[in-house]
């Protein structure tokens, strides 16, 4: 009986220990296969493209600047020199191209185990809607150039923001009423009536009215307020015997000064 009991425990802990071997060796094939292999890059430039953090969703504004950022990093550990960066526009459904955008030319040289950060700047006139987008970037190995993909997928494009107090859409439209209304200015001068210049004409000075009663005897013509009053009173006439007019007779047809001087000269000849 004890033999037995023996050989059954002892049978007992080799399985046991046997089974315990086998699950370890079943983990180390499991950790083994888990194990994340290390990536080696295979091209001597990595480039990897983003859009700002301003243009988080990746659309594409029409009209406006449209920017893409370029980390450029060299793994080469030989001289490479960025020479440019293109892009183009595809058609989502069918990759048939739309447009080839303006290639920007940098000739950096990049050095080896340092990120470069270099901005793509394009613009797009299209259609709202989806649309593929393909950008690369061309460098120098030695005496050969490499084309290396930097993005490539589908965006958005979108219509830019319209608001009333658009600092750029007052401005523009300042400035083209301004230029519309220069034009319009010539040509009226250009091609309008000529204004006629008036005439000035002299101005005559008017004559003032006389102050007070004017009589006039004769030809001449005098203000009887500026005369003495002994001027104004008529001499008396006498008669002569053959009824003929006398001097003062004559005298009352006289003007006050021809009277006053004729009576002067009858004064004179008297006393002689």
């Amino acid at each position: 009986m004890r033999l037995n009991l023996i050989l059954t425990s002892a049978l007992s802990l080799a399985g046991l220990a046997l089974s315990t071997q086998v699950v370890l060796d079943q983990n180390a094939q499991t950790e083994a296969k888990a194990a994340p292999e290390t990536a080696i890059p295979t091209d001597p430039v990595l480039v990897t493209a983003s859009f700002p953090e301003t243009n988080a969703f990746g659309h594409i504004v029409n009209g406006e600047k449209n920017t893409i950022n370029l980390a450029v990093e060299n793994k080469s550990g030989k001289n490479v020199t960025l020479l440019s960066v293109g892009g183009a526009f595809l058609n989502a459904q069918t990759e048939t191209l739309v447009k080839n955008l303006t290639a920007m030319t940098f000739k950096v040289p990049l050095i080896d185990s340092v990120r470069l950060q270099v901005p793509y700047v394009f613009y797009s006139e299209f259609k709202p809607g989806d649309i593929r987008l393909t950008i690369w970037l061309d460098h120098t190995l030695g005496n050969e150039t490499i084309r290396v993909d930097a993005f490539d997928s589908i965006v958005t494009v979108v219509e830019p923001d319209v608001s009333l107090f658009d600092f750029k859409m007052i401005t523009t439209y300042l400035m083209t009423a301004a230029l519309l209304g220069g034009l319009g200015y010539v040509a009226y001068l250009s091609f309008g009536p000529k204004p006629t210049r008036k005439s000035k004409k002299r101005s005559v000075p008017e004559v003032s009215a006389p102050v007070g009663t004017v009589t006039a005897t004769g030809a001449g013509g005098y203000q009887e307020e500026w005369i003495p009053e002994h001027h104004k009173r008529k001499p008396k006439t006498a008669r002569s015997k053959s009824g003929t007019l006398t001097s003062g007779d004559e005298f009352s047809e006289l003007s006050a000064g021809e009277l006053s001087e004729s009576a002067k000269k009858v004064k004179g000849k008297g006393r002689k």
